[in-house]
């Protein structure tokens, strides 16, 4: 596959926000992490990303050794714990723990801020102004979903792919531009009123096709021409068309 594919992704906040987005996904308590299934579901998005040619920051994969090194402890016997006067054991999940519970402070924060600029918003006026051109569409609010869950809709169909037919890997001769791409899928979520399975965008198993699908996705999330909801946790995406959903 061509360099050009390969695309960075602003929405990554960092791994303790993956962790975090896993933490609430699973409904793990925070206090006691089982770090197997955190890890292997890490692992999981991580190597999505790499399929996807998503630039994983170093961060990322930092953390993913922290986990594995914290998975390999706990396999480990107890004598080479540290053990104070008082015959407590330190656990090797604490300093995570911590860093998650600190950093799910400064994000509340930012939410309860970000919710007080909203309100704001509200309160200060400005002099009257004449509207010309008032439009009576209603406004669409794009629905939660996160780039995370993205990248589990995307982690399945690898996952289908891989079942039905064996991803074609070879590097082609002629590229597909993201333009036109954008523009074919823009055409068949057009097409379906009602909204479109996610998967059913990915139509052909070929490992180029599928990135710049993804890409095209997320470009037209990004300039508001489509938009994804999920009912509730590990359902499917469905993508519906931005403009014919503000006429309903």
């Amino acid at each position: 596959m061509q360099q050009s594919y390969k695309v960075k992704v602003d929405a990554f906040e960092g791994p303790l926000d993956l962790l975090l987005h896993l933490i609430n996904e699973y409904e793990i308590d925070i206090y006691d992490i089982p770090v197997a299934q955190i890890t292997e579901q890490y692992m999981v998005y991580i190597n999505t990303m790499q399929e996807l040619e998503l630039n994983v920051a170093s961060e990322y994969l930092v953390m993913a050794a922290t986990l594995l090194a914290i998975k390999s402890q706990l396999l480990l016997p107890n004598q080479d714990l540290e053990v104070d006067d008082e015959g407590y054991e330190e656990d090797p999940r604490e300093e995570l723990m911590k860093r998650l519970i600190e950093y799910r402070k400064y994000k509340d924060a930012a939410i309860q801020l970000k919710e007080k600029e909203l309100d704001a918003n509200h309160i200060y006026t400005r002099p009257p102004k004449a509207f010309k051109d008032l439009s009576t569409k209603k406004t669409i609010v794009q629905g939660d979903i996160s780039i995370y869950e993205m990248i589990a809709a995307m982690n399945k169909v690898f996952e289908r792919k891989k079942w039905d037919n064996p991803l074609e890997t070879r590097i082609q001769r002629s590229e597909i531009p993201i333009k036109k791409r954008m523009e074919e899928v823009l055409e068949q979520v057009k097409l379906h009123k009602t909204g479109v399975r996610f998967e059913l965008l990915f139509q052909y198993p070929s490992k180029s096709h599928i990135v710049v699908t993804f890409i095209a996705i997320l470009e037209l999330m990004k300039v508001k021409e489509i938009y994804c909801t999920q009912e509730k946790h590990f359902d499917e995406l469905m993508v519906y068309d931005m403009e014919g959903e503000m006429w309903k």
